[in-house]
């Protein structure tokens, strides 16, 4: 079946991913789109594998696990396939909706960042390019591109960056208390070999220190002490590799008044110690 005609995609394709593209690339189990006429309601339950849906218009339902999500023109859903879900299409506005059935060696990892922040479904923003990186993968299946392995691999990254990136958050964030986030970030980048504490911050920042902690983590995915450190630690990567400071030096140069403390903490960020990450970039 020819699924792309006069620039449009109907129907469905199931693919065999190769070896190689199943060892080292986001790879898809089957794609396609589903017309309004065509929609049904549907079961599954598969293993190791997850699916991505944009309902371009219409209305329709998902039920997954033990929650059930209303769907309507716009929305997306990133679901785990090993968890039983079923979704169906309105009678009196019948959905039309793509989708994509993938795997990936890091698919769980995007997926357990994306449920972190949002529930299944979600309304992006960007939506439009939701649909472009759909039927650009579609087609490439398609015409049996010879690149198709590659390209789809990076468009479904493309999927989960927005799905990532486009929760709903930023919308619902009030816009003082974003750039005054904006402006403790700058501020801890600036300033992250100093002693920064949560008091520090409220105090300059006019802010109830528990009301900071909970929305920068909140909106962050990770708390305000976590991100000093992360700014000390690359900091602390760059003296390692561009001069001959020794690591009590360097240390206490990024902020860490205890050595130990340091060599603690970059080992659980690089996973190797200071002195081989330096060998590493010397040899």
């Amino acid at each position: 079946m020819n699924m792309y005609s006069e620039g449009k995609i109907s129907g469905r394709i199931i693919c065999t991913p190769s070896p190689a593209a199943k060892n080292a690339f986001f790879y898809a189990i089957e794609m396609g789109i589903v017309k309004k006429e065509e929609v049904r309601g549907e079961y599954h339950h598969a293993p190791d594998s997850w699916l991505f849906v944009s309902v371009s218009d219409g209305k329709g339902e998902l039920s997954y696990g033990d929650e059930e999500y209303k769907l309507g023109k716009g929305d997306c859903f990133l679901i785990d396939c090993r968890i039983p879900h079923s979704y169906k299409s309105s009678e009196d506005f019948p959905c039309e909706f793509m989708w994509v059935h993938f795997g990936g060696a890091t698919s769980m990892q995007y997926y357990e960042n994306f449920i972190a922040q949002s529930g299944n479904v979600f309304h992006p923003v960007a939506f439009e390019k939701v649909t472009m990186a759909m039927r650009e993968m579609l087609r490439y299946h398609a015409e049996k591109d010879v690149n198709a392995e590659v390209i789809t691999s990076g468009l479904i990254v493309q999927l989960l960056t927005i799905a990532l990136t486009s929760t709903g958050k930023a919308e619902m964030i009030d816009s003082a208390l974003r750039h005054k986030l904006q402006a403790i970030n700058i501020y801890i980048e600036e300033n992250f070999t100093e002693d920064i504490s949560l008091e520090k911050l409220s105090s300059e920042f006019y802010i109830s220190k528990f009301y900071l902690s909970r929305e920068y983590k909140k909106i962050y995915g990770k708390t305000i002490f976590q991100h000093i450190i992360t700014c000390r630690i690359n900091y602390g990567k760059q003296l390692l590799r561009f001069s001959d400071k020794s690591v009590e030096e360097i240390a206490h140069q990024c902020g860490f008044n205890d050595q130990s403390y340091f060599v603690r903490q970059f080992k659980k960020s690089e996973n190797v110690t200071c002195f081989a990450y330096r060998k590493m970039w010397r040899e």
